[in-house]
């Protein structure tokens, strides 16, 4: 079956560039953008009540921008001033270049993995001394507290923010051909939505090993999935899927 519309479980891009735009005027195909989870700030309270003494730590671990954006909302809540004297260890360039917004770059205190938090391993390490706060959400990667357990550091993971699943009812008599994951919380959220969902033809696209296990183990299908050496994004593969079924068109 030809594919004529597609459904990205994410907010629309904002940058207008993005390969989304490129993929919807190219192959001729609509292409819609909705967060089927959300993020929400956990109160300085309920942080207090995880035994979080902000003025305990001298380095923070961040691993996303939602991380950046609610410690230091946490932090003004709790009226806490962040010491210049803090150590930042972001998972990668785009959350180091996000801190920006709330401290002035020194690269002396900002310490950048390349991707992943496996590439923190050795920066953490060669400051094992400090003492580390993980602020984070509700559902962490279980290799992240196993690698600081590992390294023997002194830390404490704290929820900052929590995932939450989006109501989605209005999609209720929608249908797309295409249906694009990126996490197990995406499915988990269409399965809260729409218990009774039938994969039928609809396609699923996902991103990643455990958003791949995570739509086996609800007895659907993958159609598209990504990243691969060939096709190392999501754009790239759904480009490569639609080439193939719309020949002809």
């Amino acid at each position: 079956m030809k594919v004529k519309t597609i459904l990205v479980s994410q907010p629309e891009p904002k940058i207008e560039n993005s390969p989304y735009f490129d993929l919807q005027e190219k192959q001729k195909v609509k292409v819609d953008f909705r967060p089927f989870i959300h993020v929400e700030g956990v109160s300085s309270k309920d942080v207090r009540q995880q035994k979080v003494d902000l003025s305990k730590y001298t380095a923070i671990i961040l691993t996303s921008r939602n991380s950046v954006d609610h410690f230091f909302r946490v932090a003004d809540e709790m009226r806490f001033k962040v010491p210049d004297s803090m150590k930042y260890f972001c998972q990668s360039e785009a959350v180091a270049y996000y801190l920006q917004k709330y401290v002035v770059y020194r690269k002396r205190k900002i310490y950048v993995g390349k991707r992943t938090f496996e590439d923190l391993i050795p920066l953490v390490k060669k400051y094992k001394d400090e003492s580390f706060l993980l602020p984070t959400t509700d559902k962490v990667k279980p290799i992240i507290p196993e690698i600081l357990n590992e390294l023997g550091v002194n830390w404490k993971q704290a929820t900052f923010y929590k995932t939450v699943i989006s109501d989605l009812s209005d999609l209720t008599n929608v249908t797309y051909d295409i249906l694009v994951f990126f996490s197990p919380s995406g499915i988990e959220s269409l399965f809260h939505n729409f218990p009774d969902f039938k994969q039928n033809e609809t396609r699923i696209a996902v991103f990643g090993n455990t958003t791949v296990n995570a739509v086996k183990e609800k007895g659907l299908r993958v159609d598209i999935s990504a990243p691969t050496p060939e096709t190392p994004s999501m754009t790239m593969a759904l480009q490569k899927y639609i080439d193939a079924v719309n020949k002809g068109k």
